[in-house]
């Protein structure tokens, strides 16, 4: 059995620099120009998102990218066979709940965990971050802080995360760790950062470093 590659979640964030933390991620597939397969599924598959983040891609040192459709014009074989074929698997940003949702309508989330199984790299920047990670938060009502619930995510990463949220005080993973366990650990990962999360939960930053926060009691602490 294949052991799973480490998972690269970026920050993303305005004004930040991916290109050296890609080239992290695109280390994972140990070849010289790989090939990647995008998911958009965050950001309803938009082309011109895809064509920025594609530009993005191949300045780091790909010479390939593909959109997997999903939201739009989806056919399962199609998508399937574009994962399957790239190298990496690229998740774009976007909004986590809608980009789960639509993994979740194609049936493409088994399929994925097969291929994180056998040992395909997967990366994700911003919401594709949060969305490799166990779980994420939603209101059910805008303005009601105690209608805060947690939603499953793919969970290839055994964490919890936030991208670029710095200059709101992290106030969404502070809410989902409110309603985590004790003990519950989150990482605040700021614009120019990212981490190395393996399949055991072992995390490294590269770039800028993750603010770590853990549940105490009722308070939410730094440590």
């Amino acid at each position: 059995m294949m052991t799973p590659a480490p998972i690269i979640l970026m920050s993303g964030g305005p004004n930040s620099n991916n290109t050296t933390l890609i080239a992290e991620a695109l280390a994972l597939s140990k070849t010289e120009k790989p090939i990647i397969a995008y998911i958009g599924a965050a950001s309803s598959d938009n082309k011109e998102f895809f064509s920025m983040l594609r530009r993005m891609l191949i300045s780091a040192g790909t010479d390939k990218v593909t959109l997997a459709p999903i939201v739009q014009g989806f056919d399962r074989k199609k998508t399937e066979s574009i994962l399957s074929s790239g190298d990496l698997i690229f998740i774009s940003g976007g909004d986590v709940k809608a980009g789960m949702e639509y993994l979740e309508k194609r049936n493409l989330v088994p399929f994925l965990r097969k291929l994180y199984e056998s040992g395909k790299p997967f990366f994700g920047i911003s919401a594709g971050a949060i969305m490799l990670c166990r779980n994420w938060i939603y209101w059910r009502n805008s303005a009601d802080d105690s209608s805060a619930k947690s939603f499953p995510c793919l969970g290839f990463a055994p964490v919890l995360c936030d991208t670029h949220a710095e200059d709101e005080g992290w106030n969404e993973l502070r809410t989902l760790l409110g309603l985590c366990p004790e003990g519950t650990i989150g990482y605040g990962i700021p614009a120019g950062g990212a981490l190395q999360v393996t399949q055991n939960g072992a995390v490294t930053d590269i770039g800028s470093p993750a603010v770590r926060f853990i549940k105490k009691s009722a308070d939410i602490i730094i440590v």
